[in-house]
């Protein structure tokens, strides 16, 4: 059996491994660079029962075990470390606040107030996200995967219907099953397999040099820019001496070209106000990258994983929003026994059927490819 995974991001490279370890000749197809697009610019952020309550319970608690499994596992370093999470509010140009609180954290400024501890070290955790990403990737590889550079540009079908393999750059590549894992570029694959949309939400975030100012307390905080609108940054400093901050979201249109995401004017400026804002150190810490990403998101929220109905050997793993590199390893070994034993064992994906949303018309593709 060959499987064709399309997409070299976080959940693509999970797919991978679960089937390149079960002895399943696997082959990724990427256009870019591995963990290129979100999966490269995410916070790495990890919880065990935040999503406790919905139908993403059981798959991210199974994948927040898995991650601390892998981490032991798999040879390299992705920053995998356990952290404390605190809540926090701030107004842009707050006055001092009375320091003291139950929850002080010293490397915040004077007009940040910390109103929670969200999370211990026993439920929340990092990895840096492109780091996890390459790893899993090159685990596959050393089970036998292979890594193919190239565009996906359509599927060949069997004349009963099933999977024959996909067109990379003009050139055919045969495969007994496709998983579409693209994330929000999978609304291209509706082109040729009846999926249902998949949108992209545009964030924004800086990486700072820290160094050990920081240490191993992500926060969340609601903050309050001067001309009342409501952001959410949130700051992730890691292992190897940076720290992430992301907020600030737009629908700006998806590029049909992942090179070709960039920040929205003005965006990152503001994020760096607010950082300024927050912090002291960020204040005085030298910025290394302003970047942006589409997170993939379905009508609902939920992710898509599993099969595109009345396709034999044609699946789909995507819309997992801000969880994506929470959830990929529970998503990846699911997908695995799904596409080898016809069921998935570890977790339910019966929430996240595809086949709960009508496949997206031809001519809604092509408005939403032009947008």
């Amino acid at each position: 059996m060959h499987v064709l995974i399309c997409g070299g991001g976080v959940v693509g490279a999970s797919v991978a491994y679960f089937l390149s370890r079960r002895g399943v000749r696997t082959t990724v197809i990427e256009q870019g660079g591995l963990a290129c697009a979100a999966s490269g610019k995410a916070g790495g952020f990890l919880a065990l029962d935040w999503c406790d309550g919905t139908p993403l319970a059981a798959l991210a608690r199974r994948s927040f075990a898995l991650h601390a499994q892998l981490a032991r596992e798999i040879d390299g370093d992705w920053g995998y470390r356990r952290l404390t999470t605190y809540g926090a509010f701030a107004t842009q140009h707050a006055r001092a606040r009375r320091r003291g609180g139950a929850h002080d954290l010293p490397w915040l400024g004077s007009g940040a107030a910390v109103t929670a501890r969200l999370g211990t070290p026993e439920t929340t955790a990092q990895v840096h996200p492109a780091r996890f990403s390459v790893a899993m990737m090159r685990a596959a590889q050393a089970s036998g995967a292979g890594l193919r550079r190239g565009r996906v540009d359509g599927v060949v079908r069997h004349d009963d219907g099933g999977v024959a393999g996909v067109v990379v750059d003009g050139a055919v590549v045969e495969g007994d099953a496709i998983v579409i894992a693209m994330g929000p570029w999978s609304i291209l694959a509706g082109a040729w397999l009846p999926l249902p949309p998949v949108f992209g939400l545009k964030g924004h975030s800086l990486v700072f040099e820290t160094g050990a100012r920081i240490p191993a307390e992500a926060l969340f905080c609601e903050y309050r820019e001067a001309n009342g609108v409501e952001q959410t940054p949130e700051v992730f400093p890691r292992d190897d001496g940076t720290t992430y901050v992301c907020a600030i979201s737009s629908d700006s249109p998806l590029p049909l070209d992942p090179d070709e995401v960039a920040p929205d004017p003005g965006a990152v400026e503001r994020l760096e106000a607010i950082c300024r804002d927050l912090s002291p150190v960020l204040a005085a810490a030298k910025i290394v990258a302003r970047q942006a990403c589409y997170r993939p998101i379905a009508k609902d929220g939920l992710p898509l994983i599993g099969r595109v109905a009345d396709v034999a050997g044609a699946y789909v793993a995507t819309g997992h929003s801000v969880w994506g590199i929470l959830n990929a390893p529970a998503t990846g070994e699911a997908l695995a026994e799904l596409i080898l034993e016809g069921a998935a064992r570890t977790v339910d994906l019966a929430p996240f059927d595809p086949g709960r949303f009508p496949p997206l018309e031809p001519a809604a593709l092509r408005a939403t490819a032009r947008g």
